[in-house]
């Protein structure tokens, strides 16, 4: 199993986390008045009218036809020769791709967005859309001042998601949202989702949680959803929130092309006499969408879901699709239905269901690729600098940023201009290594290292001002959240629109637990987030191990959430002489087997389990008498898991060490309305036998 995205052990990164009890901000104020919209609706029609005004009166021309491409559409696209010269450049070419270039005009550019019901939507016209209100609006000082300091101060309960609610910063978008509107979707994109849909028997297309949260995507505010229950775990939401984001990103795409190709058109017509300048519709690079995901296989789902949800007249062919179902796909994927994979039966019995469906594909975690629209083609691994979207690991694009970090000729210029940035199965990230992230977010949209290849007039000034960081929009998404991704979400996700997350209760898992184990919960006194790691650690040094040290009982598990953490416990028991083995993410297959023996058979008195190392491999440790959770699993599903492990020894005892700050944690074991007593409560030991 490849886990080429751990963080280096002798580097120890800089926190960035935060008090995981800053999640459940609750401050209700009086919403901002809903007149802004409309003020900023009619500015944009007010600033257009002008532009058309300001035109000369179109000239006659010999012919009026949309450009045609530079190559034949019905030509073959996968010839071995054409796959063998595209795998030996594999996408290092280092083209600057200028936005003007363009290979067609693939749509029309004056449809109407779709509204209630299906309907064209006359006042969100493709002018007032709020595509156009987002990019077209000038950003003040004031508001990248104030947007620093956003708090979240409205909630709305999330319809479909008991125990559930929006909260968000700024204006409440929810307050009065209808749920039955696809609000600023073309209509050819809505229709063919609704075809697709319909082919497949599908039902999901008319739910109004998959609706509300395609809406929340059109508004452009920076969203994070850690409630998503995945499809290896057969979450049905899974698919139907990837079709919504997926159908955000197309109708991104479509609408930069549609607005470009319309300036083009009204440049053309006027001739010289016409400035530039008053169209600016473009950014330095093409790519506007950024998707990362944590392994190859679901790779293979999202881009194949994408490829079906392109309407058909944008697709008559697919360029490199054998490449893409030998370098993304399996035999066994390539197979099925992918669409329905949380439907997927594991053929092996040895390992957990969702295990087999997550690992049971590509597990390749380091991997890029370009996806470019034309008039009637979807080009698979296009030159990043001239893709629409880009779909990634966040380990690859770290690697291109370190190339061109160390090599003038390469650059990651193709980040520069990213507008929507999507994180999908970000606990899966966060099990690699989420600094990979963090740094990703960091390096998208600086300024270009090389002059580009786009009109220089024709580039939006928020681009030439360094603020385009302002106006991307993160959409964050996942099975939980931690205090990483809260960060993350926080502190580098500053969309002047703000910000919207979901929060919600959990019941926690505590009856998927043996009821014959005695489980006793020790809550050790945290200062501040600063000290949290030596106030850990001393209390297991000064409570926990003295316990353990002289007695004669043997298999002792201490069960260790972060690497870090397995280190300076792995030194301790070294310091003190102590009969013990390892099993880390690190721990070769040979060192795990011996490992796993000694400890069965009484040969090691102590056995280190990481989380990481179970997230991999989910190994069933036999000989387990005595359980010491460190520190709790970031992952619910791992808890059971782990103190059931325990079926059958002597005992029949745990004990879970924590603090404050691991509410996070304790919300989705043991459920939000005990996690909230046992963090505040006088007493400090808490003891479960059910």
């Amino acid at each position: 199993m490849k886990m080429t995205q751990r963080a280096d052990a002798g580097k120890k990164k800089k926190s960035s986390k935060q008090n995981p009890n800053n999640m459940n901000v609750n401050i209700l104020q009086t919403d901002p008045p809903t007149s802004n919209l409309k003020r900023k609706r009619q500015k944009v029609k007010r600033d257009e009218r002008k532009k058309e005004a300001e035109l000369p009166a179109p000239r006659k021309r010999k012919d009026d036809h949309d450009d045609e491409e530079d190559f034949n559409d019905d030509s073959p696209r996968n010839s071995d020769a054409e796959r063998m010269l595209q795998d030996s450049d594999d996408n290092d070419s280092q083209s600057t791709g200028s936005e003007t270039e363009y290979d067609a005009e693939f749509s029309q550019s004056d449809e109407e967005d779709v509204g209630i019901d299906g309907q064209p939507n006359y006042e969100d016209s493709v002018h007032l859309s709020s595509f156009n209100l987002h990019l077209e609006h000038n950003l003040t000082k004031e508001e990248i001042d104030n947007q620093k300091g956003s708090k979240f101060i409205w909630e709305v309960p999330a319809i479909g998601m008991s125990s559930c609610k929006w909260i968000g910063t700024g204006e409440n978008i929810l307050k009065d949202l209808n749920s039955n509107s696809f609000d600023g979707l073309i209509p050819r994109l809505y229709e063919h989702w609704m075809d697709v849909y319909k082919t497949s028997g599908g039902k999901d297309l008319n739910s109004s949680m998959q609706k509300i949260f395609f809406s929340l995507c059109s508004r452009y505010r920076d969203i994070l959803h850690c409630n998503k229950k995945p499809f290896y775990v057969k979450g049905l939401e899974d698919t139907s929130i990837m079709d919504a984001y997926i159908m955000h990103s197309l109708n991104h795409v479509f609408k930069t092309r549609d607005c470009v190709k319309k300036n083009d058109a009204k440049l053309s017509r006027a001739g010289e006499s016409a400035g530039s300048d008053k169209f600016r519709d473009q950014g330095f690079t093409r790519p506007k969408v950024l998707i990362l995901l944590p392994v190859a296989s679901i790779v293979y789902r999202v881009v194949k879901r994408l490829i079906q949800l392109t309407p058909s007249a944008h697709k008559v062919n697919v360029e490199h699709m054998d490449r893409f179902l030998t370098k993304f796909g399996s035999e066994e994927g390539n197979e099925e239905n992918d669409h329905d994979s949380e439907n997927k039966k594991p053929q092996k019995a040895s390992k957990p269901s969702d295990y087999e469906v997550l690992f049971g594909g590509n597990n390749e975690d380091d991997f890029m690729i370009g996806i470019k629209f034309t008039r009637k083609t979807i080009k698979l691994f296009s030159d990043f600098h001239t893709s629409d979207i880009i779909v990634a690991s966040a380990l690859s694009l770290v690697n291109k940023i370190e190339e061109a970090g160390s090599n003038k000729e390469k650059d990651i210029d193709f980040l520069s201009s990213i507008e929507v940035l999507i994180i999908d199965h970000a606990d899966v990230i966060a099990m690699q290594n989420w600094y990979h992230v963090h740094t990703v977010i960091d390096h998208l949209n600086r300024l270009p290292s090389k002059q580009p290849g786009t009109d220089v007039m024709r580039i939006r000034p928020w681009y030439l001002d360094d603020n385009a960081r302002f106006y991307r929009q993160t959409i964050v998404l996942g099975f939980y959240s931690n205090p990483d991704i809260n960060a993350s979400f926080n502190h580098q996700c500053c969309n002047y629109e703000g910000k919207v997350k979901l929060v919600c209760d959990y019941k926690g898992v505590l009856h998927k637990v043996l009821p014959e184990i005695r489980q006793i919960y020790e809550r050790f006194h945290v200062d501040s987030i600063v000290d949290a790691d030596d106030a850990r650690f001393d209390y297991f040094v000064k409570k926990v191990f003295p316990r353990i040290k002289d007695s004669d009982q043997g298999g002792i598990m201490i069960f260790i959430s972060s690497y870090f953490e397995f280190i300076r416990i792995r030194n301790f028991l070294k310091s003190q002489n102590a009969s013990f083995c390892l099993l880390g993410e690190y721990t070769t297959q040979s060192d795990i087997s011996r490992a796993r023996n000694w400890f069965n058979e009484g040969k090691r008195k102590i056995m280190l389990y990481t989380e990481r190392s179970h997230f991999y491999h989910r190994y069933k440790i036999r000989g387990v008498q005595n359980l010491i959770m460190y520190s709790l699993p970031e992952r619910k599903e791992f808890f059971p898991e782990i103190l059931n492990m325990l079926d059958g020894s002597a005992s029949m005892a745990c004990t879970l060490m924590f603090s404050s700050l691991d509410k996070f944690r304790l919300d989705r074991i043991i459920g939000t309305n005990k996690a909230k007593r046992m963090v505040t409560a006088e007493k400090s030991v808490f003891v479960f036998c059910h």
